[in-house]
């Protein structure tokens, strides 16, 4: 199976053969990031003993079990602990993003805005808090929260409102700030992330996080923060707003919230959260896409340089660097002798400064390196956001090759302007060079690379 829809599209130019082996190493990093297998590998049943990794639950004693989840890749988790425990799960609310396919049993299935928070989310979020005030001591609460959940998640605090805690997201996530940097600021102005929905479960029932990252490093309070305790303060948040100089562009209402809120309004710590039963599983890491992309490479017979899982920064530059490897690989044969490929990971961004056209940062990066490898044969650079959606766009990226430019140039585009402006979607489409997907059912870090046939 493959889980790009428009293959076709993408092999009918180009170095169509290089293009062929790049989106079997897609297809093939994706499918190892399956949350579903993962959770099918941790999770079992056995008569009446669940077991979670090394830890096991004896069902007579624990009668009741929830599913509280939100985010990018937590359907496949929800789903694969309904086929393993049907009717032994006693209720839930879980939220995704809208496009979703599928449906639950056991669990209230919320379908919400992504990026930008939606009343969905809301309803969503504030009908899990009620469920998880009504857990009771040895209730087992599986915490399905995956990338994404910030914007699936919103309850803002008072008296911010939920239109204005929207104008938040928009500016966060075009100001160039790096996902911790934007978190921080999100879980300080939310009545559930940050901890608070792990606190507002019962002190004695028992919660198991199965969760996705999509945050370099593994960072358990920015890839499952409502379920965990928070490593960020105030102080942070306020750290955030200065470096990107959006004190005066936020509401009022925020900067006030965050300029004049005591330590009350500090998310829960460590210390808060002490003594109770918390079990934290990783199922799929950040870095699995890449890892993935490097098995499939070598037994494609590329030599194969994994050059780093924790590429961040503005995407475009990173394209362009790509394409200046290429150049030094075709004609001096270093870092590595063709046929080669150069793999990245991590999560890069678009400062987009107030401009409102249509893209994302794989597209970019791919567009950007298009320019770079103009003319150069047999060589082809892919970017792919894994969970389908690359920024707030239906396309999951972009592959393109040395003749990308010049099929441009046919078709008078300007690349260059296309990635001044941000608006790289539709020109994307034109060239057939955009790749569509749908929702993947995971969502790790983004997966870059470049390959060089001979």
């Amino acid at each position: 199976m493959s889980y790009i829809k428009n293959r076709d599209q993408l092999l009918s130019h180009g170095s169509v053969r290089v293009r062929e082996m790049a989106l079997d190493i897609i297809d093939y990093a994706l499918a190892r990031a399956d949350p579903y297998k993962a959770v099918r590998d941790l999770v079992s049943l056995h008569n009446t003993t669940l077991t979670v990794g090394e830890k096991t639950f004896d069902l007579k004693k624990h009668k009741r079990i929830f599913l509280m989840g939100a985010g990018k890749a937590t359907y496949p988790i929800a789903k694969a602990l309904e086929d393993i425990l049907g009717d032994k799960i006693t209720g839930g609310v879980v939220i995704c993003k809208h496009g979703q396919e599928g449906s639950l049993s056991r669990a209230k299935l919320y379908l919400a805005g992504h990026p930008i928070p939606d009343e969905f989310g809301l309803h969503g979020a504030i009908e899990m808090m009620e469920l998880a005030r009504q857990t009771q001591a040895d209730d087992i609460v599986f915490g399905c929260i995956t990338g994404g959940s910030s914007a699936l998640l919103p309850l803002p605090v008072e008296p911010v409102t939920f239109e204005e805690k929207k104008a938040v997201n928009r500016l966060l996530l075009t100001c160039g700030a790096c996902i911790v940097e934007i978190n921080a600021v999100r879980k300080h102005l939310s009545l559930i992330k940050g901890g608070r929905l792990a606190k507002a479960i019962h002190e004695k029932a028992h919660l198991v996080n199965l969760t996705v990252s999509d945050v370099i490093g593994d960072p358990l309070d920015y890839i499952t923060d409502p379920t965990v305790p928070d490593t960020s303060t105030l102080d942070d948040a306020g750290r955030t707003l200065t470096r990107y100089d959006l004190w005066d562009k936020i509401p009022f209402s925020v900067s006030r919230f965050l300029k004049d809120a005591g330590m009350e309004a500090e998310t829960p710590k460590e210390n808060d959260l002490s003594g109770r039963h918390r079990y934290d599983h990783i199922i799929v890491k950040a870095d699995a896409a890449c890892i993935a992309a490097v098995e499939k490479a070598e037994e494609l017979g590329l030599n194969t340089m994994l050059l780093s899982t924790m590429l961040e920064g503005e995407s475009s530059e990173l394209g362009r660097t790509f394409g200046a490897v290429a150049k030094e690989i075709t004609q001096s044969r270093r870092p590595l002798k063709p046929p080669c490929i150069i793999i990245g990971g991590g999560e890069t961004t678009v400062k987009t400064g107030g401009a409102t056209g249509e893209g994302g940062p794989n597209q970019e990066f791919a567009l950007a390196a298009a320019q770079s490898i103009h003319n150069l044969k047999g060589v082809v650079v892919a970017g792919i956001d894994t969970d389908g959606t690359d920024g707030p766009t239906i396309l999951a990226g972009a592959l393109v090759d040395g003749d990308t430019e010049t099929i441009a140039q046919e078709l008078e585009i300007d690349i260059f302007q296309a990635l001044k402006a941000h608006n790289v979607s539709p020109y994307l489409r034109k060239l057939k060079d955009a790749i569509e997907t749908g929702s993947t059912g995971t969502n790790v870090n983004d997966l870059k690379f470049m390959i060089i046939a001979p």
